[in-house]
């Protein structure tokens, strides 16, 4: 707010509670001004002028609300079966059949060394890692790589666009604490990440690899869990071979996604009782094959049985091991899907009935093929009993859908944060639930993973060689997750250096050790995943690229402060009333794409804001912290910035006219505290009395004796009753001429297509066309 109303100099954001986006809150350059202020401006209720959004969505906000009684948290336990665990819980149904397609049984101590080492893996990586540590890396609640990655930009500006302002540390959710100076640790680190723009890249790389490899899951999990689930026919019905089972497979899996508009994690909740009664199946059936073939195989737990497996197989053990990592796929998910549940929810569950129900499972698997080794590539299916055969079959395939379901919903909301943190083109999503703010449906993910899914399951007509594939996929999102977590001890928890580098000493070379292992089989079909893991990384990273020189470049270009100054407040042309929306990503500055609409048009609008959405890294902004507004120029020229701050886990619904009518009560409330704002300072602080009290809040109420304020209400009433116009920029992003080869073929013709084919800015949804005035703009990067 430029003071006394003229000259361009100290600006002030105002989002109703006076936060400044270059001081902290209440610092007015004026010290004994503060107390009086604090005591004098009544907070009137903040309004939101530009959300549109689900925080309409009942309780959006408070699912992340950990202080839930012992019930609720028990019943938050049961449904994690039905979204976390599913991948997990149909382990069994491959892993042995997968190693033992490698190795013969010979004798007792290929079963126990191989047991050994699945109940090992399961107690270190799901149990130790995940349940004890990861979860505890949580961003406010949220999890995944994403996640994790914005967490880590909240301590250090690693995030390659540099949008962010002080003001966006005022943010509720945000809970920064800084480290501690006598930390030099913490600090050397933070100073690494921020002054080296290597470390910051390798960074986000490490994150969209994560992520990629997390879409590849959604690809191989449903392909592997149906197949899986369905090979069980193939003893039980006569001429049910290998055709039939690529078929069937194929027919569900065209069904399960087929069902993703339709929102099916409401299914995935209520699938919860399927899944528990999968669990149940698989710890007493596995305790019955327990007692009834060979009780003693519990001697597994002695990690002696692992020496006595790789002593006995060398090299063909180590490669064995592809198979064993396959008992963890899903551990990840653990993770990934947090934001629906709490930690101890995810806690109980796994320690309290996943963990013992696998246990019981494999030991049962184990103790059959010690008394039926020729049974080793429908091991699943013969240890159940003959007259459980179909129920079990049935709860299988429910299980291995469900599984699927977990992956595929994993997928969607990676995109979804991908594209809020600016490394994914922008997509159409569709929300699916009215109460949970996280369920969405990206219907070009969907297709895509569906093709993908019928491809792999119709070319490798196996689940060995799907499992080939798989078990890279599964490691490497692992090792990305390591390394994320091991940032944040040393950076934000700022653990025991001992501790801290113990976590990837341990957990890192046992994930070392599997993915040498999965990489031995590339050339069965590991080139899979990876082959869709650069694809996405490929897509993600050049989008990524073109979007940070391309704001660089409107940076550069933006127009000055003297020059429209120099125009006046006509801005050179006529103004007519009327309110335009001007799209830029700029947070400061005057973007360049006006100075193209003051050449191109007759006549400008009476009132113009620049809007600016903005992605700050928190899970969700609260809506009543979503806006900041700003006046641009003296009062006189009418023009405003709005910056929109959004969490990556927000949900956006445009409409337009909600969104309007918004906009103009915020502004209607911004003007009212700007000119409280100034009635403050012309009082001269501690010598105000009741008396500007009294008249402050009148003013607040109905614009008082203020005629500025009441010409400016009447201007803006009058504006918004003439209809409102968005002004768009259409960025052509061209390469210079002097920029090397491989960047003129990146930003000319992949980021050119990925622009030229991705979803409109959110301003040009549910407008209508006759609203939008575009005008081309080509920035030379």
């Amino acid at each position: 707010i430029p003071s006394g109303g003229s000259g361009g100099g100290s600006f002030r954001w105002v989002d109703g509670s006076e936060v400044d986006s270059e001081s902290p809150p209440w610092s007015f350059g004026d010290g004994g001004y503060q107390p009086v202020r604090r005591r004098l401006v009544k907070k009137p209720k903040r309004v939101d002028s530009l959300d549109v959004e689900a925080m309409e969505i009942s309780g959006s906000h408070d699912h992340h609300n950990k202080d839930a009684s012992i019930w609720t948290t028990l019943a938050m336990s049961f449904q994690t079966l039905g979204v976390v665990y599913g991948d997990m819980g149909t382990s069994p149904l491959y892993v042995f059949s997968d190693v033992f397609s490698k190795i013969p049984i010979t004798s007792q101590v290929d079963v126990l060394g191989t047991l050994s080492i699945v109940l090992y893996t399961i107690a270190l990586i799901p149990l130790t890692k995940y349940v004890f540590v990861v979860l505890k890396a949580n961003d406010n609640g949220e999890g995944g790589t994403f996640a994790l990655y914005s967490l880590i930009s909240r301590y250090a500006k690693v995030n390659l666009l540099p949008n962010r302002q002080q003001a966006d540390e005022y943010i509720s959710s945000y809970k920064l604490k800084l480290p501690t100076p006598e930390l030099e640790r913490a600090l050397s680190i933070k100073e690494l990440l921020e002054h080296n723009p290597v470390a910051k890249k390798l960074l986000l790389l490490l994150v969209l690899m994560g992520t990629s490899m997390i879409i590849g899951d959604g690809i191989l999990t449903p392909a592997i869990s149906v197949m899986s689930a369905v090979s069980g026919l193939e003893g039980r019905i006569q001429g049910f071979g290998t055709d039939a089972l690529v078929i069937t497979s194929i027919v569900i899996l065209l069904l399960l996604f087929s069902i993703q508009k339709f929102g099916t994690n409401k299914v995935g909740f209520s699938f919860a009782p399927a899944l528990a009664l999968w669990f149940f199946s698989l710890g007493s059936i596995g305790l019955y094959n327990l007692v009834k073939y060979d009780v003693s195989v519990v001697k597994a737990i002695n990690p002696a049985y692992i020496y006595f497996f790789f002593k006995k197989h060398g090299m063909k053990g180590w490669s064995a091991l592809g198979g064993c990592v396959l008992c963890i796929t899903g551990a990840e998910a653990m993770f990934a899907d947090l934001g629906h549940f709490s930690v101890p929810a995810i806690q109980i569950a796994f320690s309290g009935l996943v963990f013992p129900c696998l246990l019981l499972a494999y030991m049962g698997q184990a103790a059959y093929l010690v008394k039926h080794p020729s049974s080793v590539e429908t091991i699943f299916y013969d240890s159940v009993p003959s007259t459980l055969f179909w129920p079990v079959f049935v709860i299988a395939t429910l299980a291995a859908v469900i599984a699927s379901q977990a992956m595929i919903s994993a997928s969607f909301s990676c995109v979804k944060q991908s594209m809020a943190l600016g490394c994914f083109p922008r997509m159409k999503v569709i929300h699916t639930s009215k109460k949970q703010m996280g369920q969405i449906y990206i219907p070009v993910i969907n297709y895509f993973l569906m093709a993908m899914c019928i491809i792999v399951v119709a070319v490798f007509r196996s689940t060995n060689e799907i499992a080939s594939a798989y078990g890279i996929a599964e490691v490497g999102v692992m090792m990305v997750s390591t390394t994320l977590v091991t940032l944040v001890m040393l950076l934000i928890w700022q653990s025991n250096l001992f501790l801290a580098l113990c976590f990837p000493l341990v957990f890192g070379s046992i994930e070392l050790l599997y993915l040498s292992a999965v990489l031995s089989k590339i050339a069965e079909g590991g080139w899979l995943p990876l082959a869709f893991a650069s694809f996405f990384l490929c897509v993600m990273y050049t989008w990524n690229y073109g979007s940070v020189l391309k704001y660089q470049s409107e940076v550069r270009e933006k127009i000055s402060m003297d020059l429209l100054l120099e125009l006046g407040p006509s801005l050179g042309t006529v103004r007519v009333p009327g309110i335009g929306l001007l799209y830029n990503e700029l947070v400061h500055g005057i973007p360049s794409v006006l100075g193209q609409f003051l050449l191109e048009l007759p006549a400008i609008h009476s009132i113009v804001v620049f809007v600016c959405i903005k992605y700050v890294p928190v899970p969700v902004v609260p809506q009543e912290e979503r806006f900041l507004f700003r006046r641009v120029c003296p009062k006189e020229y009418h023009l405003f910035r709005c910056i929109a701050r959004y969490g990556y886990k927000d949900v956006r619904k445009e409409d337009h006219s909600v969104f309007e009518r918004l906009l103009v009560e915020s502004l209607e409330r911004f003007l009212r505290r700007e000119a409280q704002d100034m009635a403050l300072e012309r009082g001269g602080g501690l010598g105000l009395g009741l008396d500007l009290e009294a008249s402050l809040l009148e003013n607040e109420g109905g614009g008082g004796d203020d005629p500025g304020l009441e010409y400016e209400l009447c201007g803006l009433r009058e504006a918004s009753d003439r209809g409102f116009t968005y002004l768009l920029g259409d960025g052509n992003v061209r390469a210079k001429k002097s920029s090397v080869f491989v960047k003129k073929l990146v930003i000319n013709y992949f980021y050119a297509f990925l622009r030229r084919n991705c979803r409109g800015g959110a301003a040009t949804m549910r407008v209508p066309h006759m609203n939008i005035l575009r005008v081309g703009m080509t920035y030379m990067v």
